[in-house]
């Protein structure tokens, strides 16, 4: 090639210079505007900050430009996609890109290798000229990192920041010895002291049970385990990484942790991981909700009376219970109401003696209607009678105590229980007034869970249960229930089925057919006429029913208010428990 031909090219070369130069300082500028960084990465500082573990040679290779991300010493002379920062590189810019239009190619760089990004070692201006050209592959002679913590291609200085602080948690817990598996990167760098915290506690926890020291790495297994997998897990099923693509799990694990801190404080009651993370997900799902949609639903509930205001959608419970897999105890947590009555008093002491069977955890609730009374004598007598029946039963118990209206106080602390057991001290009248203000009726109409009601002076027996079902999302509810019973327990099951304009016998073999799938031997199916409740006060007479399971109001607020429900009829006239379920 002629030294004019060389020339030209070599002229060609500056003007592709300084045109680089010129995108490099526009590329600058907008990171200053935008505040993301376009600057290269430290091979030294990543080295030093991630925990270099050894080399391995991986020998020549062609290697994703795109994956280029830092250098070990040029990296303040060119910007994140290697355009040239400064002037006087140009002879030597010029140089390599004049080499290579004449056809004297381009020897391979040397890089390192950490994780799936490249650090050039020797050929700076080679990966600059080459992303000039708009090539994908170089090649190169890799060398290869280990690290404790993995880089990524597309990590800023802000995450190599947060590996770093992942490195010192894993150099103090040796969380990636015990746990291979485990991955708590947090994109909230400076969160990782939340995480030592609930280590050290559970630290103090096994010395104590054990009465002597336990190994940090023995604990630290032990909290990831016990503590960390399992709310995991549980976001997992969720799904909830889907609303926040740009965190992690351990992110949304320490979300979910403040979240049901201040939980436990609101309440008063410790919060088991299902039902926390399961108010976690609800709550977040409702500020993804579009704002109008939100605003509605306020005025709506500004407008319309409270006791009008209809409950969850039937089956809403069941749906949670299965998207969680919970298959070793249908009723763990039970919110009981106390309000410190005689008739509630033996209410508890049945419900102790039921709890007792599968070691469930109580939740007891009295309720005030001022809150100067939240701390008066008498609700410390109610207390200390709670938690002395409890501990004498050796179950788990906790008190709280909120100042409101009674039922809207057992809705609102329903969604952390499975099911609300109270007295039924004052039943609801046939009157429209007396069901309009009566508020076990607001109860059972709002209730997320299904409601026990246990009339003065009843025994708490569910060995000959009576399910009163006609196909309705409701009733299935209570099948549901009544099906899990008698599967677990050695109950007599009845089912009555009243036939109407609307329950037809058909509504008797569907429940014939969803019991006979768990191989239930001892239920019996009886079909009747109306009047409904009389038939099924009748039916329960004829077999000695000791509590009856049934749906909740068939009607909206506004019909049963009008014309009262099958459900006011049996609690006016039965003199056993219903359970009572949405």
């Amino acid at each position: 090639m002629s030294r004019k031909q060389n020339s030209l090219n070599y002229y060609a070369a500056v003007r592709d210079f300084d045109r680089a130069r010129k995108q490099a300082a526009l590329r600058q500028l907008m990171a200053k505007l935008t505040g993301r960084s376009a600057e290269l990465l430290s091979y030294n500082e990543v080295q030093e900050q991630l925990q270099a573990m050894g080399e391995i040679d991986r020998g020549l290779r062609e290697i994703p430009l795109d994956a280029i991300v830092g250098s070990v010493g040029r990296y303040k002379d060119f910007t994140k996609g290697f355009l040239p920062k400064r002037d006087s590189d140009e002879e030597r810019w010029a140089s390599v890109r004049t080499a290579i239009s004449n056809m004297h190619g381009m020897r391979p760089i040397e890089v390192y290798q950490v994780g799936d990004s490249y650090f050039v070692k020797d050929g700076n201006h080679r990966v600059s000229v080459a992303r000039q050209l708009g090539v994908s592959t170089i090649s190169a002679y890799v060398t290869e990192v280990k690290t404790r913590v993995e880089l990524s291609v597309d990590d800023d200085p802000d995450e190599i920041i947060c590996k770093a602080r992942y490195v010192e948690f894993l150099e103090e817990t040796d969380l990636d010895k015990v746990r291979p598996q485990a991955n708590l990167l947090l994109t909230f760098c400076n969160q990782y002291d939340v995480l030592r915290r609930q280590i050290e506690t559970r630290r103090q926890i096994l010395d104590q049970a054990r009465d002597q020291p336990v190994g940090m790495r023995e604990v630290v297994a032990d909290w990831y385990d016990q503590v960390y997998l399992p709310v995991v897990e549980l976001i997992r099923e969720q799904g909830l990484l889907r609303n926040f693509p740009q965190r992690t799990e351990t992110d949304l694990y320490l979300l979910f942790s403040e979240r049901r801190a201040d939980l436990e404080e609101a309440l008063g009651w410790k919060i088991g991981s299902e039902t926390a993370v399961t108010e976690f997900a609800e709550s977040e799902s409702e500020q993804q909700r579009p704002i109008f949609a939100r605003v509605g639903e306020r005025l709506l509930d500004a407008l319309v009376p409270d006791e009008l205001y209809d409950g969850p959608e039937p089956g809403s419970w069941r749906e949670k219970r299965v998207a969680y897999g919970r298959k070793d105890r249908l009723f763990a947590d039970y919110l009981v109401a106390i309000s410190g009555s005689d008739a509630d008093w033996e209410t508890l002491d049945e419900v102790i003696k039921m709890a007792k069977l599968e070691d469930d955890h109580l939740l007891g609730l009295h309720v005030v209607p001022y809150e100067y009374l939240l701390d008066s004598p008498e609700v410390k007598l109610v207390r200390e009678g709670f938690e002395q029946r409890c501990r004498e039963a050796g179950l788990e118990a906790e008190f709280a105590v909120e100042a409101g209206k009674v039922a809207d106080i057992i809705v609102k602390r329903a969604a952390f229980a499975d099911l609300v057991v109270t007295t039924l001290s004052h039943r609801p009248g046939p009157e429209r007034l007396s069901r309009l203000s009566h508020g076990f009726s607001r109860l059972v109409q709002k209730c997320p869970r299904p409601v026990l009601a246990v009339p003065e002076g009843a025994k708490l027996d569910m060995s000959r249960i009576l399910l009163a079902y006609d196909g309705s999302a409701k009733a299935d509810e209570a099948l549901f229930v009544a099906t899990y019973l008698a599967s677990r327990w050695p109950v007599a099951l009845t089912v009555v089925t009243v036939e109407t304009e609307y329950t037809t016998v058909s509504a008797s073999d569907q429940a014939r057919a969803y019991i006979e799938k768990y191989d239930i031997q001892d239920a019996t199916f009886v079909v009747r006429e109306k009047p409904i409740a009389e038939a099924i006060l009748r039916t329960a007479e004829e077999h000695q029913s000791n509590i009856i399971i049934m749906g909740g109001f068939g009607f909206r607020p506004m019909l049963h208010l009008m014309m009262g429900s099958t459900v006011d009829q049996l609690l006016q006239a039965f003199q056993h428990p219903m359970l009572i379920c949405r």
